[in-house]
């Protein structure tokens, strides 16, 4: 019995003795042995010239160039109102009517008055044509004939004040109708129909729409940069995938004593879209520089030899991030201007770079096949 134990003892030694003996010998292998760390994921981008555009952002307001507002040019009483507040209207519509009757009974007044004065200035032509005859064989004297001339011109000089005058009637009757001076919006109803309005009085405040004044605040640092003609790009709130290209026409020549800020002035044409009084993002291009190298900032990493990059390069038949250290010019839109330690055509590397050491193993994400781009495309 002894015995036998002693041999179930002596073979449980011996496999775990072999089984022993065959891990230390797999761990052993150099060709399965893994070579230092794992390799880091990142993504990476070619470094390549480009313009770069340096800009200043800036929040200001549009302003309606054209805002009239309108007034009774004729004493009356309001009979219609067809425009109120927030109506589209175009030149020429009409926004509301004043009483015309009394004009019109003046016009035909007018008009009698006109021809009264026609039929006796033809009697006074005839009967001077006489007189003068009469002068002629000797039956009355120049004097005569004289007054009789005079009070045709009399006659002709009254005809021409009767027509100003019915010229002046029709005037004020056109002045009951009240029409828009421009394409636009109401802004303002001041009348209502049974009104009693005087001359003077107001009717109506209109915007025109078609034309708008950016003002666009800047501190007052920027006058040695600012200057008229330079490009804008502006977008508004309402719009957001909307821009517009325009140049900066003015700078006003104080600083405003509230803000303490230049005003630059950019004057565009609007499609409708915009208002005056709203808010308006402006990117104002102060320089552009030719072949620019640039890299997203999470490229940028802080290390104890300042700021740096890792390029990737093939070595010994791996992947590695070499450390690199750049000068850095301006931070714009999520990137920064590499002005030394990089050149064309170098790759480095993006997500993950902080996670990174010089000779670090790197690895990229593999492509994704087109079969599943193309599934998710159709997804």
């Amino acid at each position: 019995m002894v015995v036998m134990r002693r041999c179930f003892a002596a073979i449980f030694s011996a496999a775990i003795a072999a089984g022993l003996a065959g891990g230390c010998g797999s761990d052993a292998d150099p060709a399965k042995r893994p070579a230092g760390p794992p390799a880091t994921l990142v993504t990476a981008m070619v470094v390549e010239p480009r313009d770069l555009e340096v800009v200043e952002n800036v929040v200001g307001s549009l302003e309606n160039v054209i805002d009239p507002s309108l007034g009774a040019e004729v004493a009356g009483r309001v009979v219609r109102v067809l425009a109120f507040t927030g109506k589209k209207v175009a030149k020429g519509e009409l926004l509301a009517e004043i009483d015309a009757q009394d004009f019109e009974i003046q016009t035909r007044a007018d008009g009698a008055e006109i021809g009264r004065l026609e039929s006796l200035l033809a009697q006074a032509e005839r009967l001077a044509e006489r007189q003068q005859k009469l002068v002629a064989q000797g039956f009355i004297s120049q004097n005569a004939a004289d007054d009789a001339v005079a009070q045709r011109n009399a006659l002709r000089e009254s005809i021409t004040a009767a027509k100003a005058r019915g010229e002046q009637t029709r005037r004020s009757l056109g002045k009951t109708r009240i029409t828009a001076p421009i394409d636009g919006e109401v802004e303002v109803q001041i009348v209502t129909a049974g009104d009693y309005v005087k001359v003077g009085d107001p009717l109506f405040k209109l915007v025109g729409t078609q034309r708008l004044h950016a003002h666009l605040p800047l501190p007052e640092s920027s006058s040695r940069v600012i200057r008229p003609g330079l490009k804008v790009r502006l977008s508004a709130p309402s719009s957001p995938d909307k821009g517009i290209e325009a140049r900066i026409d003015e700078i006003r020549p104080t600083v405003g004593a509230q803000n303490r800020a230049l005003d630059a002035i950019v004057k565009f044409d609007n499609d409708g879209s915009l208002r005056g009084g709203g808010s308006i993002s402006a990117r104002i291009v102060l320089a552009v520089r030719e072949k620019a190298f640039t890299v997203p900032e999470q490229s940028v990493v802080l290390r104890p030899a300042g700021k740096v990059v890792y390029a990737l390069v093939e070595q010994d038949g791996r992947l590695v991030a070499q450390q690199r250290p750049v000068e850095t010019g301006i931070r714009q839109d999520g990137y920064y201007e590499i002005l030394k330690g990089l050149q064309a055509g170098d790759r480095v590397a993006v997500d993950g770079a902080g996670f990174l050491t010089n000779n670090a193993a790197v690895t990229l994400p593999k492509p994704k096949p087109a079969a599943e781009k193309g599934e998710k495309k159709k997804g």
